[in-house]
């Protein structure tokens, strides 16, 4: 019998897109590590059941409190019908922040939760020496300096196409010798269109993207542009450049993930086929290489790959967050928060696709809008968070009204 790898992993958002991706890896490669928790929603109990049995983790917990009870009782049943014992359970966020920070230098933590929520299991792992696996964005958006003080050296390893890519193409190569990073983007499903074009757009339009499968919320902010925006200042922080440094260009085919520049002129670039797994594979074994983790580029057959400028007048979220992060005092905290706000609205029905930008950019106008100091920590930014999805939600409420 093979022994059990050492090293223990933490999944938050474990059945979300990359969550499922990342067991599907842990499947196929299994000294990578052994699973020790799981976060999960809860509001794909029949899919947690799967999920325990399969990777048999020693705690489970439930972030959505009043789905716990039916979680459990599926747990419960589908472990006594297999003999096997059932996790330890628990519900709420604080029980996730408690999770996330459980294990210690050597393991992994794996954070896929979707939104600002993540910030403090992000923090929670960089406190216990564990190494952070970052596909919640939201954390170093929203945190930014908090999350990046609180880390040790090469202690967070992204899981994003674009930011794996980046830190692959800069590897062996010094700060000193950077241009500026070229983050590419496919243009979701409206690339090409006008302002115009986009007044009646429904959330099934927006959720059809070209390339990726992702959730909702996520897919929402591909069409309106917002998830490259928030992608630019996590690289910013994740590689120490000031957001005029980072550079956008629409890629329709999703084959180059990122770029960089460097001082001579030269710039390397970083290809593969649109799989996740290529991202999460490269955090979790960095830095050794998993053989046949997903499908290289094949040459044998004529392609081409194009870029473009981003049409920044149909699609203004990009500058709209440079202009955030140029000023700082919690101002990302504001466009996050009010962006979250405002994709619940139009999914629902109670915002138009157009109104999405247009909120962000009237929170962040609002003269009310807090501006905490650094030394706010994060109190200063979850007090922005709070005042922010307040003032986005009147906002919402005033504009179902007209």
């Amino acid at each position: 019998m093979t022994p059990a790898p050492a090293r223990r992993l933490v999944l938050l958002g474990a059945t979300g897109s990359i969550g499922a991706q990342t067991l599907d890896v842990l499947a196929r490669y299994p000294d990578i590590a052994r699973v020790h928790g799981l976060a999960v929603g809860g509001s794909r109990p029949q899919l947690v059941v799967e999920q325990v049995l399969a990777h048999r983790p020693e705690q489970l917990v439930v972030a959505e409190p009043e789905r716990a009870e039916g979680v459990s009782d599926a747990i419960d049943a589908a472990c006594r019908a297999a003999g096997i014992p059932a996790p330890r359970l628990e519900s709420g966020q604080a029980a996730v922040t408690e999770l996330a920070g459980s294990l210690g230098p050597g393991d992994v933590v794996l954070n896929a939760i979707t939104g600002s929520v993540g910030l403090l299991p992000t923090l929670a792992v960089l406190s216990s020496g564990a190494r952070l696996a970052l596909a919640n964005k939201e954390s170093l958006v929203v945190g930014g300096d908090l999350v990046t003080r609180a880390a040790a050296p090469g202690q967070i390893l992204p899981v994003d196409s674009e930011h794996t890519a980046i830190a692959q193409a800069l590897a062996g190569v010094r700060p000193e010798q950077v241009d500026r990073l070229v983050v590419t983007a496919s243009g979701g499903p409206f690339r090409g269109r006008t302002r115009d074009q986009l007044a009646d757009i429904d959330p099934e339009q927006a959720l059809a993207h070209p390339t990726w499968a992702m959730g909702p919320v996520i897919t929402t902010n591909s069409a309106t542009l917002v998830n490259k925006a928030l992608e630019v200042i996590e690289a910013c922080f994740l590689f120490d450049l000031p957001e005029h440094r980072v550079d956008v260009v629409v890629h329709p085919q999703s084959i180059v993930h990122s770029m960089a520049t460097l001082i001579d002129g030269s710039t390397i670039a970083q290809a593969s086929p649109p799989d996740m797994r290529h991202a999460i594979g490269w955090a979790l074994a960095h830095p050794e290489k998993l053989p046949g983790l997903a499908a290289a580029l094949d040459f044998s057959t004529a392609q081409s790959w194009t870029f473009e400028p981003v049409d920044e007048t149909t699609f203004p979220a990009i500058s709209l967050a440079r202009s955030a992060h140029r000023e700082g005092h919690g101002a990302m905290a504001a466009y996050n928060a009010a962006n979250e706000e405002a994709v619940a609205a139009f999914l629902s029905g109670a915002l138009p696709f157009l109104g999405i930008v247009d909120l962000l950019s009237a929170v962040l106008e609002d003269p009310a809008r807090p501006r905490p100091a650094a030394s706010a920590g994060v109190d200063g930014v979850l007090a922005v968070e709070d005042w922010a999805r307040a003032a986005a939600r009147t906002r919402i409420v005033q504009e179902s009204a007209r």
